[in-house]
């Protein structure tokens, strides 16, 4: 069995995830997560929420995921949301062109290109169907718009779409966040949620998808302000990140044929302009730090520059954080200036202001342009085409006040060009006091993939060792995104030892911390299911348990045990210290030595003495392993049936 067939065996055993609506048959593109898959999820959500949103400042909103027709008009989805699309002429399968280049050639982006491009290459290395196995060479690319279209209400009369990515619930309300941030520059506004595209070709479970998870910050900035480090309110903290080590991949390096990444710090980049907008440096950073924390293997991780070619026509600088996954490397945020393309593009169409009135220092005396047009002559003259005439001459003198200097001005009106005499035009330079100006504010953009969050998180966590003799498989999930973190377990569920251990589960679960009571099998058994699913800690109840108010904690990772004290008058002392080593205010290693009386240093759960001879080994509450030892036979990697699990 392949490393990918494995992971995704155990995310279907195991229920992280699997294909939805089986039953059905299932459809391509479409997962549920499990009960311990959308544990582990809705955690990465929080631990995201906590860094990019609480600990910044941030707001969060929860927009619609349908959207009438005109917000995608606006936002350009509509013209531009499209993939490279060919059809097998055999099979009729259709396929993504440009994985199908990326495939069969070294060329790793040929999103990049064109359809005409794509179209010769898969021609020029007979890229063949992979499907049916019929050459593809004489069939033709097309552009593919993924947005899903729907009605709002009974009829056609207004169509709408399921959004393909949750910016555009942020964008279309910005005059109302505006004013929840006092209108004042910068702020940010998250949002986690769900965004739809209809794939052409689904593939890699969960990585490439047709509805999927995004958390993304939309930054609204001042487009003058000078990042200088002069303005504390205003700028990135550069200095919080200043040391954090980046792994880069810019553009110059993708071109040249050693393909060398770049190990540098936030600092160094943005000083040697590897990094051209500060604010992006500073999300580069935090990102690199979070993605460490939840538990991403940063020797498997880079962040690579847009080349030119696959720069979105609105962004001036974009970098996608990558990870190692299956031997690939997969994109799993975004980080993009969009500039002022998406204010300005809802102010057009929807006639809202999408601007922030910024007060200057001390008011200011300008010069103006403007017109009175003499209504008299316009009326008579244009009719209900007069106030399309004053609009037009109030935009020209805006623009170009010199077109004033002649005897007539012309004008273009419903795509007539009409002469109008100067003097009838009032145009005139008059001198104003200001308090301030509309500016629109340009946008930074971190943009996260969550599923493919997970996927990194779950594959980079997968390990596998030896255990008493015996191999083991666990995940070593950081015990932040954990689905479980404790599991609870009687020595046998007699004698009052379940008991005493659901209760002591059940005031873990009091405190907030995930804790799942388990009494089926033997212990090391009961350690091999939590150990593959990644719960960090378990806990033993024995007889100790009753007689010294002790408990048994056994480290997931270096399968070590300690004794430590649960008293039952003091419920809340055990779920204090748990929750310490939840949050890292302690550490497994940190309590062995203040427990150290009591520390076992081995798994205290193997296969062996499972049947009571010579060969068993001391439990953890020093009774034998045929108490505390495990019943398999392979390490507890097998599959586990109804009446084990």
């Amino acid at each position: 069995m392949t490393d990918r067939s494995r992971l995704t065996e155990l995310a279907t055993r195991r229920g992280f995830y699997f294909p939805a609506a089986e039953a059905y048959g299932g459809v391509a593109g479409f997962y549920t997560y499990g009960p311990l898959g959308a544990a582990l999820k809705r955690n990465i959500e929080d631990a995201w929420r906590e860094r990019f949103l609480t600990r910044e400042g941030h707001m969060e909103v929860d927009g619609p995921t349908v959207m009438p027709e005109p917000v995608f008009e606006a936002s350009g989805h509509l013209d531009t949301f499209d993939d490279m699309m060919i059809e097998c002429p055999d099979c009729g399968e259709s396929h993504r062109a440009d994985h199908l280049v990326e495939a069969a050639t070294d060329i790793e982006d040929a999103e990049a290109f064109g359809t005409e491009r794509v179209a010769d290459l898969i021609a020029d290395h007979d890229v063949a169907c992979p499907n049916c196995g019929a050459s593809l060479a004489d069939a033709s690319v097309s552009e593919f718009n993924l947005m899903f279209g729907t009605n709002i209400g009974p009829g056609s009369a207004a169509p709408g779409y399921l959004r393909p990515e949750t910016a555009q619930a942020i964008f279309v309300e910005f005059p109302r966040l505006a004013e929840y941030a006092r209108n004042q520059l910068p702020f940010g506004v998250g949002q986690i949620g769900k965004a739809y595209r209809n794939e052409i070709s689904p593939r890699r479970g969960i990585i490439r998808v047709r509805e999927f998870t995004q958390a993304e910050l939309e930054l609204f900035v001042d487009p003058e302000s000078e990042v200088d480090g002069s303005d504390p309110d205003a700028d990135p903290d550069l200095a919080a990140v200043a040391n954090v080590p980046l792994t880069l991949y810019p553009i110059d390096e993708q071109r040249a044929e050693g393909n060398e990444y770049v190990e540098t710090t936030v600092a160094q980049a943005v000083s040697e302009g590897l990094i051209g907008e500060p604010w992006i440096a500073y999300y580069l950073g935090i990102a690199a730090e979070w993605y460490e924390r939840i538990g991403i293997d940063m020797d498997r991780f880079r962040y690579r520059q847009h080349l030119p070619g696959e720069l979105s026509h609105y962004a001036s600088e974009c970098w996608d954080a990558e990870a190692e996954l299956g031997g690939n490397w997969v994109e799993i945020t975004g980080f993009a200036t969009r500039g002022s393309y998406d204010l300005s593009r809802h102010a057009d169409f929807s006639g809202e202001s999408m601007t922030i009135f910024e007060p200057y220092d001390e008011p200011q005396k300008i010069e103006r342009p403007a017109v009175d047009p003499d209504m008299s002559f316009l009326g008579p003259e244009f009719g209900e085409r007069a106030p399309a005439v004053v609009e037009a001459l109030e935009e020209r003198a805006a623009s170009d006040p010199e077109a004033f200097d002649g005897e007539a001005i012309e004008i273009d009106v419903d795509g007539e060009t009409c002469a109008i005499p100067v003097a009838v035009t009032g145009f005139d330079v008059i001198e104003e006091t200001v308090a301030g100006e509309h500016v629109t504010p340009e946008v930074i953009e971190p943009s996260f993939g969550i599923d493919r969050v997970f996927a990194a998180v779950f594959e980079h966590a997968v390990r596998r060792d030896v255990v008493e003799g015996k191999e083991r498989t666990y995940l070593e999930l950081a015990p932040e995104v954990a689905p479980t973190f404790v599991g609870v377990f009687p020595l046998m569920d007699k004698e009052g030892l379940g008991e005493r251990a659901r209760e002591i589960a059940s005031s873990l679960r009091e405190r907030g911390l995930t804790a799942q009571y388990d009494d089926s099998g033997s212990i090391g058994r009961r350690y091999r299911r939590q150990d593959e699913v990644g719960t960090p800690v378990c806990l033993t109840v024995d007889y100790e348990t009753l007689e010294g108010d002790t408990v048994t904690l056994r480290d997931r990772d270096s399968a070590t045990q300690i004794r430590v004290p649960a008293p039952p008058d003091e419920p809340g002392a055990l779920g204090r210290l748990l929750a310490d080593l939840r949050a890292g205010a302690t550490s497994f290693d940190a309590l062995a030595a203040e427990y150290d009386d009591g520390t076992v240093v081995g798994d205290g759960g193997t296969d062996e003495g499972t049947d009571g001879d010579d060969n068993t080994v001391e439990g953890a509450d020093g009774r034998s392993g045929s108490e505390h030892g495990d019943e398999s036979t392979d390490g507890g990697n097998e599959r586990d049936d109804a009446s084990g699990d």
